[in-house]
């Protein structure tokens, strides 16, 4: 006797016996980690100067002189 459904007309197809286990995407080697942690910084500290150096270049633009004071740059337009 068949088990399947007949009314059914389409065979049931065995199962696999090959396991699939799916990979992950992580970093795994903790040189990796500091390269990506090294980028991170130096792109973080690129972004930072040149905002620096456009608020610099505007000043100058509309006529006006950087006065440095303890870690801020001040605009003195005259």
């Amino acid at each position: 006797m068949n088990n399947r459904n007949e009314s059914d007309p389409k065979p049931t197809a065995p199962l696999s016996d090959t396991v699939v286990y799916p990979q992950q995407l992580s970093i795994k080697a903790w040189s990796q980690k500091l390269l990506v942690a090294l980028l991170c910084v130096a792109s973080f500290y690129g972004g930072w100067k040149s905002y620096e150096s456009r608020m610099v270049n505007q000043c100058f633009a509309n006529g006006g002189q950087i006065i440095e004071a303890e870690k801020t740059l001040l605009c003195k337009v005259s």
